[in-house]
């Protein structure tokens, strides 16, 4: 069986996830790898056969998305381009993590499409939502990089397609200590936001990873370095605890690790808001944001035990043989025919200026 894995690459957590999941796939198929998305800071270690720039947010210096940015990037024309171009038709199934090009491309051309991420685990009806709901980014979601069946990750078993998060061997290996220190990973934040904000807390020492410098440097009780995943791993493996956005992957194997864990989700992202109500289950406090107000609620955070500990199993394995064993069932339902004009207006969705 030839197999398409196609990756998306606006952040590192699905990157992560593939380290485990193409070493299994390459044992049980023949597989060739896509790319979209630029925003990741960590390299896949295989070789990827095609690379695009697919559809992406940009992170912002102030705890959300920069729309602006993200508006200019995402070039509709461009990106249909690279759909009707995509050569999917040469593979016999598309196991897809939240990625549109090959998404769009085997729904246009019948070519089975397997969803196996994070983001199928969101839309599950039994799926942790924040209160406040968004149908527009509940349609992004859906939109996005659209799959009719596939098997989902998240904090905790929602229905019998989802499992929970794919821990990188890593973490699962990892010799965990305490050496006192506190990790910052929050993206939509500047160096210098988060320097003026947890400098305040004099007797705490901060280990910040910034998206927004490509030097190191130590600015009072702040040691500031560009995201590195050596560096990122030695500091949080070591961590008392980290403040986290509202990613999945970066939260998940902060639990798998007995962690303390303070989540921030990103503005102007409903995912990462429904990732923090999903954390919210385990006790975890989540706030809004880096402002003022919430300084009591840091500080409370740093002065509070959190024993919180979750083994999530390696079901890894067991999860490709389920995808894989779909891909029968997905020939024979591949009948239905789409249209350019669908793809055009489907594509009118999710293109910023909808938003």
């Amino acid at each position: 069986m030839k197999v398409l894995y196609a990756i998306q690459a606006t952040g590192n957590g699905h990157i992560s996830r593939a380290t485990e999941i193409i070493p299994l796939l390459k044992k049980k198929c023949e597989v060739d790898i896509l790319i979209s998305g630029t925003e990741a800071d960590v390299d896949l270690d295989h070789v990827i056969k095609y690379r695009r720039k697919g559809l992406c947010y940009v992170f912002g210096k102030k705890g959300g998305i920069d729309i602006y940015e993200t508006f200019k990037k995402m070039q509709s024309k461009r990106f249909l381009n690279e759909i009707k171009k995509f050569p999917v038709e040469d593979y016999d199934l598309v196991i897809n993590d939240f990625e549109p090009v090959s998404a769009w491309s085997a729904k246009i051309k019948n070519v089975p499409c397997v969803s196996m991420s994070h983001q199928f685990a969101i839309l599950h009806k039994n799926a942790p939502k924040p209160d406040k709901f968004d149908p527009l980014a509940l349609l992004v979601l859906k939109y996005y990089a659209p799959c009719k069946t596939g098997v989902g990750f998240h904090f905790k078993k929602y229905g019998d397609n989802i499992f929970t998060p794919v821990i990188r061997k890593e973490i699962r290996n990892a010799q965990v200590r305490n050496l006192g220190h506190y990790t910052v990973y929050l993206p939509a934040y500047h160096e210098e936001k988060l320097i003026k904000f947890l400098s305040a807390f004099k007797n705490t020492r901060w280990h910040i990873f910034s998206k927004h410098t490509k030097k190191s440097f130590v600015e009072k009780n702040c040691w500031v370095r560009p995201v590195n995943n050596a560096d990122f791993l030695e500091s949080f493996i070591s961590c008392e605890g980290i403040i986290s956005g509202g990613g999945f992957e970066t939260p998940a194997e902060a639990l798998h690790m007995g962690k303390k864990l303070l989540v921030i989700p990103m503005k102007n992202q409903y995912e990462q808001h429904c990732n923090a109500a999903g954390a919210k289950e385990y006790g975890v406090p989540v706030i809004k944001s880096l402002k003022d107000k919430h300084f009591d609620k840091v500080k409370q955070w740093l002065t509070t035990e959190q024993n919180i500990k979750v083994d999530f199993k390696d079901e890894t394995d067991k999860i490709i043989d389920i995808v894989l064993s779909r891909t029968t069932l997905l020939k024979k339902s591949a009948k239905e025919n789409y249209t350019s004009d669908i793809l055009h207006k489907a594509a009118d969705i999710f293109i910023p200026k909808a938003i």
